[in-house]
């Protein structure tokens, strides 16, 4: 057996007259697993700006206010280290868990110094909830997650606890982890396609919580429920359907229409997402080119401008927005509203029929495509089109920042039909 653990120092949180204390503050020993959590006392006391956090120990060279050194301290900090790995080792020979109480016992046992655990109500099982919190704090701040992807745990979590709000990381075998999928598609009538990501995004929390120590059942490691779906559909505009957007007279009651389609129209000429285009600096304009480092995936990007997307650059050259930015972009969600307002006005309504599943029932939904339009759809414009009109894939996808051809095939698919079509018009004369 082999026990997945967790063993930390950390300074306690304490607080006088609602400030934190900042000095003679005690260390703590914290170890994790199996659900469990375990916090003793050391015995020593550090003041805050002595301590590395990162390291876990106390800076080189500092003493406490009984003048114990640094290394006097961080020898016995590894030694307790030591000594719970020794405790946990031994447990493991003979295949069993132990419980906090038989941890504390042995731990103490071991120690020629007076070293004790704090009182029992610290020493508890986390809740799942309390574990999925932890979860979502500590990789959002290692991956720096943006804020769509801190609403898609938060959308995860509603559905677990929908499910059950009495779940357990124990529970979680694999009829109770196929009872969520039927959950996910007959009570909150998910498509198939977005019960999958539900999964992986579970699944993501259980694999960390696995090398926590705080979840033992592996059963999600296999579980591969069968989600039928499609390739989603890429919605973008051809080149008529531009033009035709493009030329269209916005009435003079809708002008509020005319910057947020400039704005779409720089992106389907400069590939750019939205959130680039919202933080595009007149910094960034180096001439007949934009330099960009990308929100999402932090990649550093150069951009040749061509005719369009100079043209919508020197419309607003003289035009002032706060913290200096180059094009007037509103929220998203409203640029998605005005988009679709926009297209139908237009007359962008050639009908996209859609293909999905829900369990095994195929649905096919059939919409007018400016109802379907949103900003990443001036990217996949921007892509489509590139393609079509022959400029090779690898130099496109350095404009898109893409790596692989992987996330490029839809499109490469897409172009390759615009050109089958095109030869066809041959055929005609």
């Amino acid at each position: 057996m082999n026990i997945k653990r967790n063993i930390l120092f950390s300074l306690e949180s304490r607080k006088k007259n609602g400030k934190p204390i900042i000095e003679n503050v005690p260390i703590r020993m914290r170890v994790i697993y199996n659900a469990h959590r375990v916090e003793f006392t050391t015995g020593y006391r550090i003041d805050m700006a002595k301590w590395d956090s990162s390291k876990q120990r106390i800076k080189n060279g500092c003493t406490n206010k009984l003048q114990q050194t640094a290394a006097e301290i961080n020898s016995d900090l590894l030694k307790y280290y030591t000594c719970i790995q020794d405790i946990f080792k031994e447990f493991e020979v003979i295949d069993t868990i132990p419980t906090p109480e038989q941890l504390k016992t042995s731990f103490n046992n071991r120690q020629n110094k007076n070293v004790t655990q704090v009182p029992e109500p610290e020493t508890y099982i986390m809740s799942f909830w309390e574990i999925f919190d932890e979860f979502v704090r500590e990789c959002g701040a290692q991956n720096n997650w943006t804020n769509a992807t801190y609403e898609k745990f938060t959308a995860t979590e509603k559905h677990l606890r929908d499910f059950d709000i009495n779940l357990t990381l124990e529970s979680l075998s694999e009829s109770r982890l196929t009872d969520y999928v039927t959950f996910l598609r007959d009570t909150k009538s998910l498509r198939n396609s977005t019960i999958g990501k539900q999964m992986g995004f579970l699944k993501w929390f259980l694999r960390w919580s696995k090398k926590k120590g705080y979840n033992n059942n592996v059963a999600f490691e296999t579980f591969k429920p069968k989600l039928k779906t499609t390739q989603k559909k890429v919605i973008f505009l051809t080149w008529t359907e531009l033009a035709k957007l493009r030329e269209y007279e916005i009435p003079e009651t809708k002008k509020y229409l005319d910057r947020v389609r400039d704005v779409f129209l720089f992106q389907c000429f400069t590939g750019l997402r939205y959130s680039d285009v919202f933080n595009l600096r007149r910094s960034d304009i180096k001439g007949n080119h934009i330099e960009v480092t990308t929100v999402k995936t932090a990649d550093s990007l150069i951009i040749e401008l061509n005719n369009h997307s100079k043209a919508i650059l020197n419309k607003y050259k003289d035009v002032h927005f706060e913290y200096d930015k180059v094009l007037p972009v509103i929220t998203n969600q409203k640029m998605n509203d005005y988009l679709k307002e926009l297209a139908e006005l237009a007359e962008i309504n050639e009908p996209v029929r859609e293909t999905y599943y829900k369990g095994n029932e195929r649905i096919d939904e059939v919409t007018p495509k400016y109802a379907l339009l949103g900003t990443h759809a001036g990217r996949r414009t921007f892509i489509c089109n590139a393609l079509s009109l022959g400029i090779p894939a690898q130099v496109v996808m350095k404009w898109t920042g893409h790596s692989d051809y992987k996330a490029m095939k839809p499109y490469i698919d897409i172009a390759d039909d615009i050109k089958a079509n095109a030869m066809d018009k041959f055929n005609q004369l």
